[in-house]
């Protein structure tokens, strides 16, 4: 069976396969379906540290399937100032809900928009491109 890929048109995307939600100066984080796809059963999300501070591309943390072990990467530059803390009971929420409650972290971004690490990502379309290829 092909799996129908969910790729909401308000993200933006990383070739990393991580999805950013700017909200003003903060972006909600998480990995994408196709990601969590491929992954398999998530049995385990190691989260970044509140307080920590991510280039863009830097390792946030990490998700651990049934599969595989995989890094998660900043898809913008600045400081974490949440995690969801519930992916430690529940870190199938990771393949349930990837964009809602399968989100893993917020980072308050250094600067917004182009020097952010914003522009570098890719809309809905462009990704959906990508992981076409």
């Amino acid at each position: 069976m092909v799996h129908l890929m969910d790729v909401p048109v308000e993200l933006k995307y990383s070739e990393d396969h991580e999805w950013a939600l700017p909200e003003g100066g903060r972006a909600k984080v998480g990995i994408t379906d196709f990601a969590q796809d491929a992954l398999g059963d998530v049995v385990f999300v190691r989260l970044p540290e509140v307080g920590s501070v991510v280039n863009t591309g830097d390792v946030l943390g990490e998700v651990e399937s049934t599969k595989s072990v995989s890094d998660l990467y900043a898809p913008v530059a600045g400081t974490v100032v949440e995690v969801n803390t519930d992916l430690a009971d529940s870190p199938e929420q990771v393949n349930e809900d990837p964009y809602g409650e399968g989100w893993i972290c917020v980072i308050e971004m250094d600067a917004p928009g182009v020097e952010g690490g914003e522009t570098r990502l890719m809309d809905a379309a462009s990704y959906r491109a990508f992981v076409a290829r």
